[in-house]
């Protein structure tokens, strides 16, 4: 269930239902919860934060600051281990300095993901879409 690089696979949640049913599905195996693109302008730390506690999912989360360097910077003094920033943002390299020294990550682009928005996750047919994304047996086999 991870990426090319050993990174969990990753899931664009909207909401707190969506974080509930990955785990639920995915058990005790890791997955990313990454926020839609640009979330931290109109959604905000705060709120994708409170999507992700909800759940106890606040350490899997990746926040997409897109190009709003402010953002980007309050996500990681809150706390955020990894965040998304466009590199052509000129404060890029600063804020990654400030994201290493804390032990973070800015990433350049979002990791490969799952929008959640376009799958059914209360239907078989979406779950299993889902747990072949993630690299789990089919849900109708879990015990």
């Amino acid at each position: 269930m991870q990426d090319c690089q050993g990174q969990p696979r990753a899931v664009i949640v909207h909401g707190s239902e969506e974080v509930a049913a990955v785990l639920a599905l995915a058990g005790d195996r890791p997955v990313a919860f990454l926020s839609a693109h640009g979330a931290a302008g109109y959604i905000g730390l705060a709120g994708f934060r409170a999507i992700l506690d909800a759940h106890g999912a606040f350490p899997q989360g990746i926040l997409d600051a897109a190009d709003a360097p402010g953002h980007a910077l309050a996500a990681l003094k809150a706390g955020f281990a990894t965040v998304v920033l466009s590199p052509a943002v000129p404060a890029f390299p600063g804020i990654a300095r400030i994201a290493a020294a804390s032990g973070a990550r800015l990433i350049e682009a979002a990791p490969p993901a799952l929008d959640l928005a376009r799958v059914k996750l209360g239907t078989p047919q979406g779950r299993r879409h889902l747990a072949r994304w993630l690299g789990l047996p089919d849900p109708g086999e879990l015990p």
